[in-house]
């Protein structure tokens, strides 16, 4: 990557980065879901600043009200701001309910030992909803010739795996998956996000009594940032035993800890799909 001298000068080469896959590829839009959360902030904001068709997909899906809220008011923002920019809100409840309604199978069938359930589970339940959204981007994008533009950074994409395959991380192309959580932060200063997006909780809005991430993960995102840089700095790619990491303080154990359990759990999300050879 060329010399970054500001977050300014970054904003710009992602920008310039998007439109030049945009033009060598000859598409006709930039699909965004928005969450309300800050990574989809930024990233359709970058999008946005293009001049490129940039559609806007806000997804509510028995979604607490000020996630709602939030996503609305951004996708306003960047309609009053932005004239490339279109804003579809499509209310996914109904379909999903009439989905699993459908499906109807409630536990694995007489026979077959599993410790879950399968639809009554609720990470299943939250995982087909990220599909359902993906599948409602990659329907606008298929009737505009156009992509979906990736929300992920790079501690949720390549250090824990927190997000949902063919879900969330179905997309073509990702403008922030090499920015730490953190480096999106600093880059929305720059881009003008609203403050009430910085300044919330990050949720996947998935689910219905509203958690955040750091609910789901124990852990915050600085925290997360830090094990995926101790890790990489001392090659640690496994859970270890105390004795190899005896300087470590008793919090930041328990930090690596978590990091190491949700990225080994979540490592086949990162890696090709296994493939028999003949």
């Amino acid at each position: 990557m060329n010399r970054i001298d500001s977050y300014e000068d970054l904003a710009e080469q992602i920008v310039n980065w998007i439109k030049d896959y945009y033009w060598d590829n000859d598409l006709g839009g930039l699909v965004v879901g928005v969450s309300g959360g800050i990574d989809s902030a930024v990233v359709s904001t970058l999008c946005a600043r293009t001049g490129l068709p940039t559609y806007i997909l806000t997804m509510p899906l028995d979604s607490k009200e000020e996630n709602t809220e939030l996503s609305d008011a951004h996708a306003e923002f960047l309609k009053s701001k932005y004239p490339n920019v279109v804003h579809y809100n499509i209310d996914l409840s109904e379909p999903y309910h009439k989905l699993i309604s459908t499906i109807g199978l409630k536990t694995a069938p007489s026979g077959f030992t599993t410790n879950r359930t399968l639809i009554t589970d609720n990470l299943t339940n939250a995982n087909t909803k990220s599909r359902m959204r993906m599948v409602t981007l990659y329907q606008i994008a298929g009737v505009v010739k156009g992509i979906v533009v990736g929300t992920g950074n790079k501690v949720e994409d390549y250090g824990v795996g927190f997000y949902t395959k063919y879900g969330d991380g179905g997309v073509d192309i990702s403008p922030i998956a090499d920015l730490m959580k953190s480096e999106v932060y600093d880059i929305s200063k720059k881009l003008n996000i609203i403050d009430e997006i910085i300044d919330a909780s990050p949720t996947d809005g998935l689910w219905s009594d509203g958690r955040t991430d750091e609910d789901q993960l124990g852990v915050n995102y600085d925290e997360l940032e830090w094990a995926m840089k101790y890790c990489k700095k001392n090659n640690i790619n496994s859970i270890v035993a105390d004795s190899e990491i005896n300087s470590l303080s008793d919090d930041k154990l328990k930090i690596l800890r978590v990091y190491l359990k949700y990225r080994n759990a979540n490592l086949h999300k990162m890696l090709e799909i296994p493939v028999f050879k003949k």
